[in-house]
């Protein structure tokens, strides 16, 4: 009976759900913006360290291990050896060079749900699967809500929900809701398993609407910002961005020096 019931979902019944809902949900009912709501009096975040990510995957493989055997698993991996491999995954590394030669530079850019205060995930949903917890401003899904319809990746311009392909349901970062309030846990380790992993400190979590918190702090004097704010989402996770380290500059001027010696000898 669900999978009638999701069929029907994926077909005429979501698109015909989202036509009938009322256009203030998304926009006022005159066509302008939607009014801005208050915002919360606590947003759990991450914020990540740039200048000091290795592009390890040890955040990722941490990730993978704590949630597909937690509450929002377990995560599908299907011809993970194949020539089209299909996996389900919450937090990803991408990993690019920048500058030009001999001046470059990798970068290792983790990347995971932002937990936006202004999600756009959450008014397109269909069936109110995607929602944002007033007590901490997690982004959540509820996966006995959702019927897999995709409206909430597409509406996310960061590109951070995967579908399950084998359970058919939206997955996404949680910031380990299932373990942070766990109180068997020791209190250092109610932490999302990625901050836990990472054997730079690469990654802090905290409340970055409290102005005394270590994320809110680190934000200020490192000039963090958020991804993308041009499409007003107020994502709360944040990035510090890299800085040139002495070593880095030194091997940079080491670099010019070669190269201008090279040069000389040729002429």
């Amino acid at each position: 009976m669900i999978r009638e019931i999701k069929r029907w979902f994926k077909g005429q019944g979501a698109s015909a759900l989202v036509n009938a809902a009322p256009v203030a949900a998304v926009r006022g009912s005159s066509g302008s913006a939607k009014p801005v709501e208050p915002t919360l009096a606590k947003q759990l975040a991450l914020v990540i360290d740039l200048n000091v990510c290795v592009g390890c995957h040890a955040c990722v493989t941490s990730c993978k291990e704590w949630n597909t055997s937690g509450s929002a698993g377990p995560l599908s991996d299907l011809n993970a050896y194949d020539a089209d491999p299909s996996g389900t995954f919450f937090n990803r590394v991408q990993t690019y060079e920048s500058g030009a030669y001999p001046a470059t530079e990798t970068v290792h850019f983790p990347k995971s749900c932002l937990h936006c205060e202004d999600p756009p995930c959450v008014p397109v949903c269909p069936t109110g699967a995607s929602y944002k917890r007033k007590e901490d401003g997690i982004v959540l899904v509820d996966y006995d809500k959702c019927i897999g319809c995709k409206y909430c990746a597409w509406a996310c311009p960061y590109g951070a929900r995967e579908l399950d392909e084998k359970r058919q349901v939206m997955t996404k970062c949680t910031l380990c809701v299932d373990r942070i309030y766990d109180e068997l846990l020791p209190p250092q380790d109610r932490q999302p398993a990625c901050v836990k992993a990472c054997p730079t400190n690469a990654r802090l979590f905290g409340d970055v609407k409290d102005p005394n918190s270590d994320v809110s702090r680190v934000i200020r004097e490192r000039g963090g910002y958020a991804l993308m704010p041009e499409w007003d989402t107020k994502p709360a996770n944040h990035y510090l961005p890299r800085s040139i380290t002495s070593m880095v500059q030194a091997a940079q001027d080491e670099s010019q020096r070669e190269l201008g010696q090279a040069y000389d000898i040729k002429r």
